[in-house]
């Protein structure tokens, strides 16, 4: 058997170099998103050293769209899409317009007809799936009003550069033969694409929403977890692929919907936990070959002709994006959160450009260029997210920090770190008790949420010294981490017992490993969820605990 394969060695090179790369961004307190982009141009064709195969780290990538794609559909039902067609759909469009607009006056400056300047200013146009998806689950903001614009908004975008990959052909022939009536043709084309699309939604909708989850129901009737396991990764896959191959749309929108309709049963929490770890395995693949594509040559032979098509993408498309939530009276936030997320270019222009350029529509030159626009832009797309999120935050803040002040009382006050579905039970009990509770919480909403009932909130990461020293620690009596990430809590303990070293910790974990990394770190105890339902359970059948028959 051979012991090296194209396969393998890109899959190992890519996920290898991508954990350095992202361990040596997370040192440096950057996304590791650009880490995993390093990590694709180190192992590309265009620099000494290992190289990865590009085809097939693409193919790899496209898998981790079908499963991001289908985790967005999980949490984003058909009554949230509706909600939000009054601005993504006139939205996407207008924005659209405006970047290819933009894109064919970069062409004409350098010389190119009108049909690769509309194909270079469509590619520099539409989003990508990964990278915004990325952005807003690392924020917490899939769920919010702002969270559905934007992806109601991608998915309008992906709708139509579908649309567009079906009509270039047709407008090729037409734009070189005009004589042949080439208008029609186009006509043909779009009314085709659109029975299509239509059929496909129709399909979903009426036979996939009653297949799809008795399906599922009796899966879970099995009690195998691994079959449970398989049978969502086979809807995930095998949905896009038909979707795809049946209906020709993108693998995207077909594992979206299928994770639309999921998402309306009972074991849609159950799914998204359980195509999680893939998910992001995939993921950091789709970051790593497009860090394969970049030539770092263009940054020499043609900056300037970059750097326009970079204030495009990340200037022009923020800016008519801005504008047109604005103009729908829609808040500030909402509005910087969407141009943000739209900043940059993914996929669907990658694919694009191929094809302008396989037809002979598009200059070799344009497809580099878009390339290398796309590869800046998701590089700096983390950046532009977190300038956005606190210029917001110093001009607006979510939750108002509030120092603990004064005499504390006599038990001390107690700091409790996350306010998901246990930090809220705990909240309350320990308000009923009678105890003064100091909350720190991340999330923009939760904070607000917070605020609202009252409570004294400050927001924030948990490990930094500011956010601590503002919660009071160092005269605190309890420190409270309710977070579902043991290793996570790690570091919060870590950095609060710096401010107190006699400070009583209590953490949650979901393993014996997580229990232990806290235990050694100095945690005083440590709840483990199965082992206090254990407990629980046990406790109950204490009185009246009937007795084993006899064999």
């Amino acid at each position: 058997m051979p012991h090296h394969t194209p396969l393998i060695a890109t899959i190992v090179a890519a996920l290898v170099v991508a954990f350095f790369m992202g361990a040596l961004a997370h040192r440096l307190r950057i996304s590791p998103i650009a880490g995993y982009l390093v990590a694709g141009i180190i192992v590309g064709p265009f620099t000494p050293g290992i190289v990865a195969h590009s085809g097939l780290a693409n193919e790899l990538a496209e898998i981790g769209v079908i499963l991001l794609m289908f985790g967005v559909g999980l949490h984003f039902s058909l009554r949230d899409l509706l909600a939000v067609k009054r601005i993504a759909v006139p939205g996407a469009i207008v924005q659209i317009a405006v970047a290819t607009l933009l894109g064919m006056a970069m062409a004409w400056s350098m010389g190119w007809n009108i049909l690769a300047g509309f194909v270079f200013g469509l590619a520099l146009s539409v989003a990508s799936t990964v990278v915004l998806l990325r952005a807003l689950q690392g924020r917490d903001l899939v769920d919010t009003e702002r969270g559905r614009i934007a992806v109601g908004w991608l998915i309008v975008e992906d709708l139509a550069m579908v649309l567009a990959l079906v009509l270039l052909p047709a407008l090729d022939h037409a734009f070189n033969d005009a004589g042949t009536g080439g208008v029609g043709e186009i006509m043909t084309a779009l009314g085709g694409t659109g029975l299509k699309v239509a059929g496909f939604v129709a399909v979903m909708l009426i036979v996939g929403r009653r297949v799809i989850p008795w399906a599922l129901h009796w899966v879970v009737h099995t009690g195998s977890r691994e079959l449970f396991r398989l049978a969502v990764l086979a809807i995930a896959l095998g949905v896009a692929f038909g979707a795809a191959a049946v209906f020709d749309v993108s693998f995207a929108l077909g594992a979206f919907f299928a994770g639309m309709i999921l998402g309306e049963t009972p074991l849609s929490r159950r799914a998204t936990e359980e195509t999680l770890p893939l998910r992001d395995a995939f993921a950091v693949l789709f970051f790593v070959s497009v860090g394969m594509l970049f030539d770092p040559r263009v940054l020499v032979d043609q900056p300037l002709q970059l750097l326009g098509v970079v204030l495009i993408i990340i200037v022009g498309k923020s800016v008519a994006a801005f504008a047109i939530v604005r103009a729908f009276r829609y808040s500030r936030e909402t509005a910087l959160t969407v141009a943000a997320s739209l900043a940059q270019i993914g996929e669907f222009s990658f694919i694009l450009a191929s094809l302008g350029t396989g037809l002979g529509v598009l200059p070799s030159e344009g497809r580099d260029l878009i390339l290398a626009g796309a590869i800046i832009s998701i590089f700096l797309n983390p950046f532009i997210f977190s300038w956005v999120t606190a210029k917001r935050a110093k001009k607006e803040p979510a939750a108002p920090v509030q120092v603990v002040e004064g005499e504390a009382p006599a038990n001390g006050h107690i700091v409790l770190v996350g306010f998901g579905r246990v930090g809220t039970r705990l909240y309350d009990a320990l308000h009923g008790a009678g105890r003064w509770v100091v909350l720190i919480e991340d999330d923009a909403e939760r904070a607000r949420l917070a605020v609202a009932k009252g409570i004294e909130v400050v927001q924030g990461n948990a490990v930094e010294d500011d956010v601590l020293e503002a919660a009071g620690l160092p005269s605190a009596a309890v420190l409270i981490i309710a977070i579902p990430e043991g290793f996570e809590a790690g570091a919060v303990l870590e950095r609060a017992r710096r401010f107190n070293p006699r400070l009583r910790v209590i953490a949650r974990a979901h393993s014996d490993a997580e229990a232990e990394h806290l235990q050694n770190l100095g945690a005083c105890e440590v709840v483990m969820g199965e082992s206090a339902i254990a407990s629980h359970m046990l406790a109950m059948l204490k009185d009246g605990a009937p007795k084993a028959s006899p064999a």
